[in-house]
């Protein structure tokens, strides 16, 4: 019996070792930074993710300080306040709760003008990435940094947690040929940085246009390391977007949204988009025996049948709508040896190899999510995913030596 507590009380203290109380950048700029925003009209970034440790918005932290003017507020895809579905169109408006205009980033605009910016002293951004390049937070913190810089305003990015760790990078480095929203920077699929730490190499590689640099001042976290994952941190999971619904989304999402580049459902119109995806002709049986076939380490497929369904907030229009799907749901068992990019690209190819006269994929769409057209061609000539990640190892070699200079943490 005392042999059995001294082991549980072991393991207890070993699980506290493996999580840490982290301070995020916006609780550090009240407490530590409050120089930088004091006396000045401060401009927004944001959305609903960006909560300090007390539970209160940003946003309404600022309004009520006494020594700060919010005068504007600068919402991304999904808007302010997180609510709207996945592709669609935000408008200009009012916030309800602080009364401070809304330009929605989202739309017809996606960068900040300089009437939009005519009241602001400094610009900031606080907003939860999820670690993928086609995440288009990061679009956005990159367009209204070239705004600020191009304005000569000071840019403060309030660091957070990259959920799936700041370790791994998969991919190939982003065509020039292929910059878009869902691709402003020349980086892989998965980065393995902070957004603090992406802007920082914005600066130094002078990704910004014209080569301009901002006036750029991250506030870091304290007490994040590298190596952790979004449930090691004693911060509170808010999805990001409607559809990024747990850490277990954020951990398959740089490999299986690339799903969305074919008119196969990556999941959308379900409770678990990307983590479940199939189509009207897909034998779910049929695909997860030939799935778990290929060995990929940390994850397990299984058979799934759904039916897609629009989903208020969430889902207006997700492929084979009220469709019954043939399909696979992926489990992850092992997060550390699991590769997500791997395991879409094998997802890919068996999707080829078992349903070629079906499987159709959207070229360019598909293209500007891979960041190259070599992935879909490979794909086409009935190459494995093994070749495939081979085609790019040089270019993310290079892209890691060039992250080093812009880490900010062990």
């Amino acid at each position: 019996m005392r042999t059995m507590l001294i082991i549980l009380l072991s393991i207890s203290f070993l699980t506290a070792q493996d999580r840490s109380t982290v301070k995020t950048g916006a609780d550090l700029l009240f407490e530590k930074h409050s120089s930088r925003i004091n006396g000045k009209r401060v401009g927004l970034i944001t959305n609903h993710t960006a909560l300090l440790s007390n539970g209160k918005h940003l946003a309404d932290a600022l309004k009520d300080d006494p020594n700060v003017t919010l005068t504007a507020l600068f919402g991304p895809e999904h808007g302010i306040r997180g609510d709207a579905p996945d592709g669609r169109t935000i408008r200009d408006t009012i916030d309800a709760k602080t009364g401070v205009p809304v330009y929605s980033l989202y739309g017809k605009i996606s960068k900040p003008t300089p009437e939009m910016l005519k009241n602001v002293d400094v610009l900031i951004f606080d907003i939860q990435d999820v670690g993928a390049r086609f995440y288009t937070f990061i679009s956005t913190m990159y367009l209204c940094m070239e705004a600020a810089a191009e304005q000569k305003i000071p840019y403060i990015v309030l660091d957070r947690p990259n959920p799936i760790n700041g370790i791994l990078a998969e991919g190939p480095v982003r065509l020039d040929s292929l910059k878009s929203f869902v691709g402003w920077a020349p980086m892989p699929v998965s980065h393995g940085m902070t957004v603090g730490e992406l802007a920082t190499m914005a600066n130094i590689e002078r990704w910004l246009s014209n080569g301009i640099v901002a006036d750029l001042f991250v506030v870091p976290m304290e007490g994040w390391k590298r190596s952790q994952w979004y449930d090691e941190t004693n911060l509170r999971w808010v999805s990001p977007s409607p559809n990024m619904v747990s850490l277990n989304t954020a951990i398959v999402y740089p490999g299986l949204c690339l799903i969305e580049g074919t008119n196969v459902s990556e999941g959308r119109g379900t409770d678990r988009p990307f983590e479940t995806f199939g189509a009207p002709w897909i034998n779910g049986k049929e695909l997860a025996r030939s799935l778990n076939s290929a060995g990929l380490s940390g994850v397990t497929f299984n058979e799934v049948n759904f039916t897609p369904q629009e989903i208020p907030g969430m889902a207006s229009n997700p492929k084979h709508r009220r469709k019954l799907c043939g399909g696979v749901r992926i489990t992850v068992t092992d997060r550390k040896t699991f590769l997500p990019l791997r395991a879409g690209l094998t997802v890919l190819e068996h999707l080829t190899k078992l349903y070629k006269d079906s499987l159709s994929f959207r070229d360019r769409g598909f293209d500007r999510l891979a960041g190259t057209p070599v992935i879909r061609t490979m794909l086409k000539e009935g190459k494995s995913a093994k070749e495939i990640e081979g085609s790019w190892q040089k270019e993310l070699k290079g892209f890691l030596e060039l992250r080093r200079k812009a880490l900010l943490y062990n």
